[in-house]
């Protein structure tokens, strides 16, 4: 049985839009005085400018939903699609792995016996299902439509292999970018794992004393980014396994560097809006997984550009060559193999 992709990535679209109502509508309620959920209507007031950013951040998500559907979204320019979804993919992907370890914590070990929502700072026992539940539908539909979406604009980078990224002269600036993305990673992932763990050295007091299982989830979940991000970008620019579909380790990069940026970006703001704050060593440790992911950000963006550049650059026009699928990640055809410097050819 053949999936009919278009219809599947029009509903996921509509479904990510859709899955946006119930936050975006809680998040206007807070932004316009009424602190539905919340104890503490003095609080939801001196998080308004974290409550805007996140209606924002919604707002993005919605754009990009739509132009995974319509026609114009196929013309807009790569960059303009692919880092806001590079962050969307971050964000909702790291809550889809933690939101099932958490829920499973809560299976086995039982709920927690404090929140913290008795110190009147709390927010209602509805408000986590209702937020985290639209966040687990909004990445699932997003992540699909980006897919099916992928798939039709790139569908010549997703067939090709690890070893058709071109072996450049800004190599060697890659693996030491790489490296040193690496290291910063393996320092993030160290701290990350002894928080989850239970340690608190290095956090602010006020953290420290109200550690929760879910916190901890979330300290687990970015350890192993911060390695997958290291690892995978590793394989890509020393061309590790270079039979290996390119998209395996691409993925695995894109999705662990995204949540690298997107949550360290996010925990320097929002930790800096709260009364808590945060302290130099944490603040350190957000720092460096920003700096990571923005290291795999660099180098997998000038890898792909030279290999969609040589792609472009291997045409020969004459009778017996034809035009492949050019662009971002594309790939020339070569239909008699009479040219031996033809770097495209498959």
């Amino acid at each position: 049985m053949r999936i009919d992709e278009a219809r599947v990535r029009t509903w996921a679209g509509r479904t990510a839009v859709a899955a946006t109502g119930p936050y975006l509508t809680l998040k206007a309620l807070w932004l316009t005085g009424h602190p539905v959920g919340s104890d503490d209507p003095g609080a939801m007031d001196r998080l308004w400018l974290v409550n805007l950013l996140t209606v924002g951040m919604d707002a993005v998500a919605v754009a990009l939903a739509l132009a995974f559907l319509r026609p114009w979204g196929r013309r807009a320019p790569a960059g303009l699609v692919l880092f806001p979804m590079w962050v969307a993919t971050g964000l909702l992907g790291t809550i889809l792995v933690a939101l099932p370890l958490y829920l499973l914590s809560v299976l086995l070990l039982a709920p927690e016996p404090g929140t913290g929502q008795e110190d009147g700072g709390g927010l209602g026992g509805w408000v986590f299902p209702v937020v985290y539940g639209g966040f687990a539908v909004q990445g699932l539909a997003l992540i699909t439509a980006f897919v099916l979406y992928t798939r039709q604009r790139w569908a010549a980078l997703l067939r090709a292999r690890t070893g058709d990224l071109p072996r450049s002269p800004t190599l060697t600036v890659q693996r030491g970018l790489a490296c040193a993305a690496a290291l910063l990673g393996l320092a993030t992932a160290a701290a990350r794992a002894y928080w989850a763990a239970g340690g608190t050295a290095g956090l602010p007091v006020a953290l420290a004393q109200e550690r929760s299982r879910g916190v901890a989830v979330m300290d687990a979940v970015t350890a192993v980014m911060a390695v997958a991000a290291s690892a995978g970008l590793l394989v890509l620019v020393f061309r590790l396994r270079p039979r290996q579909p390119l998209r395996t380790p691409l993925l695995v990069t894109w999705t662990a560097a995204g949540s690298l940026f997107g949550w360290g970006c996010w925990q320097l703001v929002a930790f800096g809006a709260t009364a808590a704050g945060t302290t130099g060593p944490m603040a350190l440790v957000q720092a460096a997984q920003v700096v990571t992911a923005v290291l795999v950000l660099a180098v997998g963006a000038v890898a792909l550009a030279e290999r969609a550049a040589a792609a472009r650059g291997a045409v020969v026009e004459s009778p017996g060559w034809t035009r492949g699928a050019a662009g971002f990640g594309g790939r020339e055809r070569c239909c008699s193999g009479g040219a031996p410097d033809c770097a495209g050819c498959t």
